[in-house]
């Protein structure tokens, strides 16, 4: 409802009033009080008795009081009732309209929660120009949202029908912001199962709910005081001179995967080799800040390292993140195998064509490549075919996986130049075991 409107339809009455007040008073000498009584109840037409008879030029005066009275007060009703009419109409539009473009929205972001952590990732989402919705309980909080522009929800993160409402389905990520743990693992539980694919960080308060938020499904779980913590104490290594200054830095969890050469290696060693300190350590629910160099990590330890994004990797960097191009034209295949494999500390790549990824292997010279063997544009065999034309991409290793489990499909893949030929089967895993097994097997770069 228009706030003028309102003052002006008030304004309107109390002039009516005070006119009706002038009029008894000056033409029937009315006191104050009975020229108040008798303007109300003429204006209202309550049918109540005058206050003293009336003269005839009285009467003329209550004649025309009352015409100008009805319609100063149905032109006042008019404008009252419009008003009310046009805000229920237009916030019912406001909402289809912004509903029609949630259910738009493809590869977007959900935002749960709008407290200052959710206030600013929207803003960062925003300046980078990604598509994204928020999930607010809080109808204060909707409101300040809407001025935003943001695209929003009003309900309950926990419900399915919510999380339904904001696309989730064809989301990209999910963060979950809630104040509370037990919220944000319920929000992980139901985003995993309705999106299997889905990319999901949470926000844990106590360190002991992290662990269960992770087994709950998500990708990662981020502490706002630790992580504030650790960048406190890195800007003030920089400013005392303790460390160089380092722009675009970000915190990443690594895991020592089966098989990693990592597996074994002190921790003085595999920070040399990454070229960058290992600032915690994360084994059987255990968290170390600053473990001690000598110190052999395991499969299954996770190891906190403060990455540098905008600094190339050296050749030295052997056990750092390797680049993997995945070509499939399935969406679910290529964004669940994409998931995985950044989960299990690599760069994925994605592909929807046999020509895009056969463009994306020659440019970024990848450590794998996985190619499914039916594609649109080239097929599997010819991409493996032509990448191995380039003497450049010699080190390129080609892994191509088929639904086909005909021997001479096999054969015909290997004489192609492919590495390793795997049968597509239920286990999303087996792909992230043999991606590990041809990087063990890929020579180290010459430094």
């Amino acid at each position: 409802m228009k706030p003028h409107r309102i003052i002006w339809t008030l304004t309107a009455v109390l002039a009516l009033i005070l006119v009706g007040i002038l009029g008894y008073m000056g033409l029937e000498g009315f006191t104050f009080i009975e020229a108040l009584y008798m303007s109300v109840i003429t204006l209202t037409s309550v049918g109540f008795g005058e206050v003293h008879p009336l003269s005839n030029t009285g009467r003329l005066f209550t004649v025309g009081y009352i015409v100008m009275g009805f319609s100063g007060l149905a032109f006042a009703s008019h404008a009252l009732v419009g008003s009310i009419m046009e805000t229920v109409w237009t916030g019912g539009k406001e909402r289809k309209k912004m509903n029609k473009k949630i259910a738009q929205l493809k590869s977007h972001f959900i935002l749960c929660g709008y407290g200052r952590v959710g206030a600013a990732a929207a803003e960062h989402f925003k300046a980078n120009q990604v598509d994204f919705v928020i999930i607010e309980h809080s109808v204060e909080h909707c409101q300040h949202i809407a001025e935003q522009g943001h695209l929003h929800i009003h309900g309950d993160a926990t419900h399915e029908e919510t999380l339904r409402a904001a696309g989730i389905k064809s989301a990209t990520g999910l963060i979950a912001l809630l104040n509370k743990d037990p919220d944000n693992l319920f929000i992980v539980l139901s985003a995993r199962e309705l999106n299997p694919t889905l990319h999901i960080i949470s926000r844990a308060e106590d360190l002991s709910s992290e662990h269960k938020i992770l087994r709950a499904g998500a990708d990662n779980v981020i502490s706002p005081f630790a992580s504030a913590g650790m960048r406190i104490a890195e800007a003030l290594l920089i400013a005392t001179g303790r460390q160089a200054g380092k722009e675009s830095l970000t915190s990443q969890w690594i895991e020592v995967q089966k098989g990693s050469s990592m597996a074994g290696a002190t921790i003085e060693e595999v920070s040399r080799q990454m070229g960058t300190r290992i600032f915690g350590l994360r084994r059987a629910n255990q968290d170390t800040i600053f473990p001690g160099p000598e110190l052999s990590l395991r499969q299954g330890d996770q190891l906190l390292i403060l990455q540098d994004l905008g600094e190339p990797q050296t050749a030295g960097e052997a056990i750092a993140p390797h680049k993997v191009v995945i070509v499939d034209d399935n969406p679910v295949i290529l964004r669940l195998y994409s998931r995985l494999l950044q989960k299990a500390g690599f760069i994925p790549i994605p592909a929807t064509n046999g020509q895009e990824g056969l463009a994306l292997i020659l440019a970024e010279k990848p450590a794998v490549a996985v190619i499914d063997y039916i594609l649109p544009l080239l097929s599997g065999i010819e991409i493996c075919k032509e990448i191995r034309r380039h003497p450049d991409c010699a080190e390129v290793k080609l892994l191509l996986f088929t639904a086909d489990e005909r021997p001479e499909v096999q054969q015909q893949a290997l004489a192609a130049g492919a590495d390793l030929v795997i049968r597509k089967g239920p286990e999303s895993s087996e792909i992230i075991e043999a991606v590990q097994q041809v990087i063990r097997n890929r020579p180290a770069p010459d430094a």
